[in-house]
């Protein structure tokens, strides 16, 4: 008993070696990958936007806060109707969709749109596996949708950067199916984790967003914590520490103040339903009914945002600067409403015609705008209860994007890490939760699922839980009746009793009744088509001496694994006092229809 107990700790120390080794090379890998995808959006941003537009957003220093440019001029300009934005800024999106657009349809189209529904959809229905060549076309042209002012953010490319390397590694070290999925959420954790600087968040968003219940793909939470810590390590070392989004000393005191934070998940739930009939109706509706190749939509696409962006320039990119501005209170009321509703249309003009990019960043300037806009109200009704109105721009990202995404948990997490603070904690819960309650039955995410029992990824187990719930008596009544052959049946009444009897299978019995064998029509045509042995042959002659045999109590877990040990359709049910004596048969059919009977006890439970 003690050799087995040292065995089986070696063999889950060797097992957790190899987790802890594997999440770790995804992490760097992860890493690396948010380090060289945040210098290409630089240089992107660079080349399309300063460079050639002539026009530069508020960006911020991720260290120490400060939001930057912030020239008066800039500002009143951008506050007011007469922007200054030369004309030819609506060509520059429109440049970046179209060489997004040929790029993606030509080599990897399914690198269009968001990653991380892509790499959802592979955890679920493609057995975690994601071609090679995606993560480096996703990397190149979200860098380029977002540089050139699309209204995307990181974490669907990252997502699908980490996830890939994660396939592709999972692959080459020959990892099992399960094996492969879970080091995928590992990748899209530790890719998460890294360019947001918020590993905990980034690790617990990859494993619940898979579903649009409340459930979690737990497997994967440790993975995706240790790929998570490192990658966030890799790329704080060379980007720099601290948070994305630097907020003054915000704290909840008040408890009355939970009533306008409740309004508010309200409002967030209300703008969610919007943004995701706007984004799949435009995806649906207009971009796929477009007589013109599927390389030319993002294009389109991106005219219409920079239209839109002559009168808003504030749409452009992935928008942090104008977030962090809200924070600090430097954006107007009637700016904040009507923003939220630009970035909408933006978005849904970016991502839902092709382009690639998340939309977790465009989700956060929504939820923040949303958020601003309430808290300057509600402070100016009553200054004396809502006093931070910034607070409410914090808690409108989290409630927005909870709801858009059915992921409470994680997106108030990364809120925290995001902004350093965790002083609102319990509104940021409230609005959280309230908003994914008034949020059922609509997700920015399609490839979602409702919950682990809905995924292909766990069909296998839970028909394994259900069957190990049921016996072989709850299947088939025992005893039942049987077509016994004794030993010294000649073949001629064997073939009688084929031709009156039902079953594919026929126990053999000797002449004190005790099982001896067991042989199916398949064996007698065999005999029967030999021109000399027919006459000569008797039962037990054909029967097969080593038998398979299940008891009235055995569940049927067991009964399915006997039934996969040779492919056999039919089982003898023996007596559990005398496992020579056969009371029964049970039938494949039998154990698939006590399945979905019980099934659909439960659904009706």
């Amino acid at each position: 008993m003690r050799g087995k107990s040292l065995k089986n700790s070696s063999f889950d120390l060797k097992r957790i070696t190899k987790l802890i080794s594997i999440s770790s090379i995804i992490g760097v890998v992860s890493g690396l990958g948010a380090v060289v995808f945040y210098y290409l959006i630089q240089l992107g941003n660079y080349l399309f936007l300063v460079r050639t537009g002539a026009f530069t957003q508020p960006a911020i220093n991720e260290s120490t806060g400060v939001v930057s440019p912030v020239h008066t001029e800039l500002i009143d300009k951008i506050f007011s109707l007469h922007t200054g934005v030369p004309w030819y800024l609506a060509l520059i999106p429109a440049v970046g969709g179209l060489i997004t657009g040929l790029i993606v349809y030509t080599w990897a189209p399914e690198a269009e749109g968001h990653g991380t529904d892509a790499a959802i959809d592979a955890f679920h229905n493609k057995k975690g596996k994601i071609r090679p060549r995606v993560p480096f076309i996703k990397t190149i042209t979200s860098a380029i949708t977002i540089g050139s002012g699309g209204s995307a953010g990181r974490e669907g490319p990252i997502a699908q950067i980490g996830a890939g390397f994660a396939s592709y590694l999972s692959t080459k070290l020959n990892l099992t199916d399960q094996e492969r999925r879970i080091m995928l959420l590992a990748g899209m954790g530790g890719g998460i984790g890294s360019i947001f600087r918020a590993p905990l968040g980034g690790a617990l968003f990859a494993t619940e967003v898979l579903y649009s219940e409340a459930d979690f793909e737990y497997e994967a939470i440790i993975p995706a914590i240790i790929s998570s810590i490192v990658g966030y390590s890799v790329f704080s070392s060379i980007i720099g520490w601290g948070s994305l989004f630097h907020t003054p000393a915000l704290v909840f005191r008040d408890p009355i103040e939970l009533v306008f934070y409740f309004i508010l998940a309200i409002f967030c739930s209300g703008l969610g339903y919007v943004y995701v009939k706007i984004f799949y109706g435009m995806k649906e509706s207009f971009f796929k009914k477009l007589p013109i190749a599927p390389h030319f939509r993002p294009a389109i696409g991106g005219l219409m945002i920079g239209c839109l962006a002559l009168a808003y320039p504030q749409i452009l990119g992935s928008g942090y600067g104008w977030v962090q501005l809200a924070i600090y209170g430097k954006m107007a009321v009637g700016l904040m409403l009507v923003l939220a509703f630009a970035k909408i249309l933006a978005t849904s003009f970016t991502i839902s015609s092709g382009g690639s990019g998340g939309v977790f960043a465009p989700s956060l300037v929504i939820g923040a705008m949303l958020g601003g806009a309430f808290g300057g109200i509600v402070h100016h009704i009553a200054p004396g209860i809502a006093t931070q109105p910034a607070a409410y721009v914090i808690v409108g990202m989290a409630g927005f994007f909870a709801g858009v995404a059915n992921t409470p948990i994680s997106t108030l997490i990364m809120v925290c890490e995001l902004s350093g603070n965790y002083g609102l904690l319990p509104p940021l819960m409230l609005v959280s939760v309230c908003a994914i309650l008034f949020s059922r039955g609509f997700t920015i995410y399609s490839k979602q699922v409702p919950s682990r029992t809905e995924s292909p990824a766990h069909r296998g187990e839970f028909l394994m839980d259900v069957l190990e719930g049921l016996t072989v008596e709850d299947a088939v009544t025992i005893p039942n009746q049987v077509s016994i052959v004794r030993e010294d049946t000649s073949l001629k009444d064997i073939v009688k009793l084929i031709t009156m009897s039902r079953s594919s299978y026929f126990p053999v019995v000797n002449a004190q009744g005790s099982l001896s064998g067991i042989f199916d029509i398949h064996d007698v045509r065999r005999i029967l088509s030999d021109e000399f042995l027919p006459h000569l042959v008797i039962a037990r002659d054909i029967a097969v001496e080593d038998v398979i045999t299940v008891m009235p109590g055995d569940d049927l877990k067991t009964a399915l694994m006997k039934f996969t040990i040779k492919n056999l359709e039919e089982l003898p049910v023996v007596d559990s006092a005398d496992p020579k004596k056969v009371i029964g048969m049970i039938t494949r059919r039998h154990l698939i229809n006590a399945y979905n009977l019980e099934l659909s006890a439960k659904g009706t439970s």
